[in-house]
């Protein structure tokens, strides 16, 4: 249950809640890219919520970067990200609520874009941007600027049915009323995947306000993040199915059966190119995503890319053994 502010609380236009575990070496760009764009306390509320990390000394980091104009609250005990979430939405003040994760950034111009698309559609419950995903790469830090939903601003029609289909957008790039957020509660039910179900609970109450420009910053898959673990031991897959049948509720009755066999289709595919990256460092993995993508969609365009990846591994295993075999011979042969 998100409650609502106290009526005696100042109330700044923004809150930006920043929710931390192990995530250390990212959260001072995190930090810094917020402040770059600092109205000052009276506009903004900026807070790091720390569920008991274990990487180092988090209060200090913050006092360091934020010299006091960030706050910083750390849970009693580890409660896991679901309810430090919750406590970030509940330790809120501001109208407007941007949840960026202590490892990912906003560009420049973020929460101006935001407070545009807020003042030029003010029945918008949620707004948000397109996003840069930050890899990193032999050579350091890269970016790459997803494809625009959209190529204008402005409310995306039909939002409810494009993001049934499958998760369109990253946490950071996306601000909510918080009053939306009380009237329609907090993340709940998994722990990947609670946010595309949340973003589709308000859509199907609210229009979404949206900018093609890439101005939230997401970095994709780091070793240290949640998404990373539930993919490895392959919970996303079982997260995600349990997600797109919570969603078929918000959907009008008529659609359901239809968006829901889309959105099978989407993660399945989605799980096989992840097969397919991890084919090269993490076997157990890479199956854990082949197995159950084609548990969620017999579709032909999975059961092709499966097809590719058994090929690929059937031609890396003749090679090896090919080689195993000329290696075994050169070992074994004796000079004269």
């Amino acid at each position: 249950m998100i409650l609502p502010v106290a009526g005696h609380l100042h109330r700044p236009q923004w809150s930006v809640m920043i929710p931390a575990y192990n995530c250390l070496g990212y959260l001072g760009e995190t930090l810094a890219s917020v402040l770059a764009q600092d109205p000052g306390p009276a506009h903004m509320q900026i807070m790091v919520v720390d569920d008991c990390s274990t990487d180092g000394d988090v209060a200090a980091l913050v006092q360091t970067i934020g010299k006091g104009r960030v706050d910083y609250y750390r849970q009693a005990t580890n409660v896991g990200s679901l309810r430090n979430f919750e406590t970030c939405l509940n330790r809120s003040v501001g109208h407007w609520v941007h949840i960026l994760h202590g490892d990912d950034r906003v560009a420049v111009g973020f929460y101006a874009e935001i407070e545009s698309l807020f003042r030029d559609h003010p029945e918008a419950g949620a707004a948000f941007t397109n996003t840069t995903n930050l890899t990193m790469g032999a050579t350091g830090e890269k970016l790459m600027d997803r494809p625009p939903l959209v190529p204008e601003r402005g409310i995306i029609k039909d939002f409810l049915f494009r993001i049934a289909e499958g998760q369109k957008l990253e946490t950071p790039s996306i601000v909510v009323k918080r009053s939306v957020y009380e009237q329609l509660g907090g993340f709940f039910a998994v722990h990947y995947g609670e946010d595309w179900e949340m973003w589709v609970r308000i859509a199907a109450r609210y229009p979404i306000a949206y900018s093609p420009r890439c101005l939230a910053q997401y970095r994709y898959l780091n070793s240290t993040s949640i998404s990373t673990r539930y993919i490895k031991e392959g919970q996303n897959i079982r997260d995600i199915t349990k997600v797109i049948n919570i969603i078929q509720q918000y959907l009008p009755s008529e659609h359901r059966k239809e968006l829901k066999k889309q959105a099978l289709r989407h993660y399945a595919g989605y799980c096989m190119l992840l097969a397919d990256s991890l084919y090269y460092t993490d076997s157990q993995a890479c199956d854990a995503q082949r197995k159950g993508a084609i548990g969620m969609s017999k579709h032909p365009a999975v059961i092709y890319l499966a097809f590719k990846l058994y090929t690929k591994h059937l031609i890396q295993y003749k090679e090896i053994k090919r080689f195993l075999k000329k290696d075994s011979g050169l070992n074994t042969t004796q000079p004269k």
